[in-house]
């Protein structure tokens, strides 16, 4: 088990959640239950799944919920790309929040490409919290 909240990843993309719910509340009103309920609910997902993966016992189980993480982020560009396309997101705002999405999808990216190591390697305990302390001050 991972403790999430020292998770760099995990931190982006729960700011990444709250920057979406203050965008999302100067959209149309009357599109409340379409695409603005499927922005929020992917871009919660991202830092919940990272979180239920932490709190799960093996790191084969946390690499199967970074994957999830991982497609909601891709779900949350799509949504984002149309409310751009529907004049409800500005340029400089979808910019900016495509940038931060991009730089979480790398490190979720490098982060499974560590833990997959891991799953494949047999470490000693000591070689594994190696490993983990340089996740927590890189990711």
């Amino acid at each position: 088990m991972h403790n999430f909240k020292e998770l760099k990843i995990w931190s982006k993309a729960l700011e990444l959640s709250v920057s979406v719910y203050k965008v999302t509340s100067s959209f149309p009103k009357e599109d409340k239950f379409g695409l603005i309920s499927q922005i929020k609910r992917s871009a919660v997902s991202i830092p919940s799944n990272i979180a239920e993966g932490a709190g799960r016992n093996s790191e084969k189980e946390f690499l199967y919920f970074l994957s999830v993480a991982n497609g909601s982020a891709y779900e949350l560009q799509t949504q984002l790309l149309i409310s751009n396309k529907l004049n409800f997101l500005k340029d400089e705002v979808l910019d900016s929040m495509l940038k931060e999405l991009d730089e979480i999808q790398k490190m979720n990216y490098n982060f499974q490409k560590i833990l997959k190591q891991n799953v494949l390697k047999t470490k000693p305990v000591s070689q594994k919290k190696e490993t983990m302390q340089y996740i927590k001050s890189k990711i």
